[in-house]
């Protein structure tokens, strides 16, 4: 009787199937697309941007600054007063040296909240500054 059971419990261990080979190529393919995947950078909030005919899109915009319609400054999803945007523009920039930092300031908000920020990072050493608008 117990070798019977015992044949029995051997035909079903050669009848599985192993799937740790399966398992390996799903976890390859998971680090695959992780690795090689691109992040979408955003300045945290909606910004209502002017149109404007000439305007180019830029690849490489590593710093993202938003200026809402009240004029409140926006860095990596987090309300910054004008006063701590160069330290956040240092940085941001000490992070990637080969960075740009892309304004994105809404219709409604005032010329002297954007030269604010444009100074800021300049004196921050960054003088690839562009202004986001939009595509008419």
């Amino acid at each position: 009787m117990r070798r019977l059971l015992a044949r029995a419990t051997a035909d079903e261990d050669e009848s599985a199937i192993d799937i740790t080979p399966m398992l390996d190529v799903v976890f390859i393919m998971l680090i695959f697309f992780i690795v090689t995947a691109t992040f979408v950078k955003e300045a945290g909030i909606d910004v209502n941007r002017p149109d404007a005919a000439t305007a180019v899109k830029q690849e490489k915009a590593n710093i993202l600054i938003a200026i809402d319609a009240n004029n409140e400054i926006w860095i990596d999803r987090r309300n910054i007063d004008v006063r701590a945007v160069r330290p956040n523009i240092e940085r941001l920039h000490a992070e990637n040296p080969q960075g740009s930092v892309v304004i994105q300031a809404d219709k409604e908000s005032k010329t002297d909240t954007l030269i604010q920020v444009m100074d800021a990072a300049r004196s921050a050493g960054v003088f690839n500054v562009a202004i986001a608008a939009q595509e008419p």
